[in-house]
């Protein structure tokens, strides 16, 4: 079952990405080919409409947009290469373009629906399932030495004069710092929808210009289910969408800088192997986590389009960029080759990645 999402998750969005690529290129007078759904070979024909061919292939894994010149020939005029620089990267931007707006409709929608969100005090009482969670862990701090992890909902915390049970985040830090007293604190933490139990020692010297607090070092916040109102939900997602693609992007480029550096963790790179086991969490904790965790990989397919490297949008714009500031055509020989080359590359890294995903599971 989880490989079935993950295949219907990841035909979605790419059948998202190359439908910015069609729209822009026939708005742009370019003749679209073909728009096929899956990957050939061809299983059947299902329409031809405006010289677009519309068919369905025999590879389920997403589908393409095949435009008249994209590899650089001359043709009709209405071919990708007849056409000026500024179309050509519309046409090669729309894709990542869609999978942003993609992204921004999947969390406004959840939003609007209701999804687990941080609440605002006023919101508190609206929510059945309000839980205080942990948003933040001071490194070295009693929470990090007792396992808590962001994320964590804290369910209730117990000490020998009492349980503390109430969704109010001043209460819970002022219960950490006055009622504990520094004596051990068990906590009842829910976490990716199973609970345990861990024990933490609140202290002194744990937050820096309050050495006298006796704290555990973490920053909470209190997250529940308030459905947004229509007009707000839009609002809201878009900035959890930029936040988002902010952390994809700075994330993304730290590791290609370690690479330089030789210092990238490829224990932290997941492939397909490795989401089909989030996708199972994301299921397991129902809709609104499953429609979430699929707008976080249409954000990242965007931004892993926008790579500056052969044989995707990234690489290709980046030709067309050379060729509007050196005012002269890349040899369509050399460009096909340079991006065979880079979907060559690309596909062993997808089998390492895939092999360390296997390794990763049965060890």
């Amino acid at each position: 079952m989880q490989i079935v999402l993950l295949v219907v998750i990841l035909v979605a969005l790419i059948l998202v990405h190359e439908i910015g690529h069609f729209i822009v290129a026939k708005l742009s007078g370019m003749r679209v080919e073909e728009f096929g759904i899956g990957y050939p070979p061809r299983a059947l024909t299902m329409a031809k409409i405006g010289g677009t061919e519309y068919t369905l292939n025999w590879l389920p894994f997403g589908g393409f947009v095949k435009i008249e010149g994209e590899d650089g020939e001359r043709g009709s005029g209405r071919a990708f290469a007849d056409k000026n620089r500024f179309l050509q990267a519309l046409v090669l931007i729309a894709g990542v373009a869609m999978n942003l707006l993609f992204a921004w409709l999947l969390i406004s929608g959840s939003l609007f629906v209701g999804t687990p969100r941080a609440l605002e005090n006023s919101e508190i009482p609206q929510a059945k399932d309000a839980i205080i969670t942990v948003s933040d862990i001071l490194p070295g701090s009693p929470a990090e030495d007792a396992g808590l992890k962001i994320g964590d909902g804290i369910v209730k915390a117990i000490t020998p004069t009492g349980t503390f049970t109430t969704s109010d985040p001043k209460e819970f830090t002022d219960y950490i710092a006055k009622d504990t007293k520094g004596t051990p604190v068990t906590f009842d933490i829910r976490r990716d929808g199973q609970e345990m139990i861990l024990s933490a020692i609140p202290a002194k010297n744990t937050i820096p210009g309050q050495p006298d607090r006796v704290a555990l070092g973490i920053g909470v916040a209190v997250v529940g289910t308030v459905p947004l109102p229509f007009y707000e939900a839009p609002i809201l997602g878009a900035e959890y969408t930029w936040e988002l693609t902010k952390e994809a992007a700075v994330g993304l480029a730290h590791f290609f800088a370690s690479i330089f550096t030789f210092s990238a963790d490829f224990s932290q790179v997941m492939g397909p192997i490795g989401i089909v086991s989030v996708v199972g969490v994301a299921s397991k904790a129902g809709l609104p986590a499953l429609v979430l965790l699929t707008a976080s990989i249409s954000i990242s397919l965007a931004i892993i389009n926008l790579i500056p490297i052969p044989a995707v949008d990234g690489g290709r714009l980046l030709f067309v960029i050379i060729e509007s500031i050196t005012r002269r055509r890349i040899n369509p020989n050399i460009a096909g080759t340079v991006n065979t080359v880079g979907f060559g590359l690309l596909i062993i890294l997808m089998i390492a990645v895939s092999g360390h995903d296997i390794w990763k599971l049965i060890h």
